[in-house]
């Protein structure tokens, strides 16, 4: 089976619920399965290293990850229109992806969660798409085809999948955002699947 890598930092929890619903998407797909990783928080002191793998939720996201997939989504919650450091600084750890080219020609897409509906979500998913597109990956977006991209009252961009989890961070994810989550892994799994058929 094909896989397709679905990296994600999540500090309390909303990004990492997307990143479930994206995975069921992946697997919607015949022969493509869902490798769900996270990244480790960063702090101002870098000399507290983080344990070799964390104490719950899915594994740490590694080289090997990246090398093996067959394509990669990201996930992060909105930091001031932006994605959030830690995987920032998981992506600038890529350069030898980047010299190699082992990322080049795969699909990739983004999603990420947000603390109010005008909090930075589609900025927040073009800035995750610059390092891919460097990296020579094919961005998958959302097309205007899934209805509830037209009558969303929360998250879903035709830029990648997004959740709005409230200041406070407690909203679940609403049907719509699942159903557009599913429907971007479902792309990518598929057009993965469809590269790897004509390689």
């Amino acid at each position: 089976m094909s896989e397709i890598l679905i990296v994600y930092y999540s500090r309390h929890g909303a990004t990492a619920q997307l990143a479930r619903h994206v995975a069921r998407g992946v697997e919607e797909v015949d022969g493509m399965r869902a490798r769900l990783r996270q990244v480790p928080p960063v702090a101002p002191v870098t000399e507290i290293a983080a344990p070799p793998e964390p104490d719950e939720g899915a594994p740490y996201a590694s080289r090997d990850d990246l090398r093996e997939c067959a394509g990669l989504i990201l996930g992060s919650p909105t930091r001031f229109g932006n994605m959030a450091a830690p995987l920032k600084h998981f992506i600038d750890s890529t350069g030898a992806e980047w010299a190699s080219g082992s990322l080049a020609g795969k699909p990739a897409a983004a999603f990420t969660s947000t603390g109010t509906q005008h909090g930075g979500q589609e900025s927040t998913l073009l800035s995750m798409q610059l390092p891919l597109l460097h990296h020579g990956m094919l961005i998958v977006g959302i097309p205007f085809t899934e209805r509830g991209l037209n009558s969303t009252r929360s998250g879903g961009t035709p830029y990648g999948a997004s959740h709005v989890a409230g200041v406070s961070g407690t909203e679940p994810v609403s049907e719509v955002e699942r159903e557009l989550a599913r429907a971007l892994g479902r792309r990518v799994a598929d057009i993965a699947r469809r590269l790897g058929a004509t390689a």
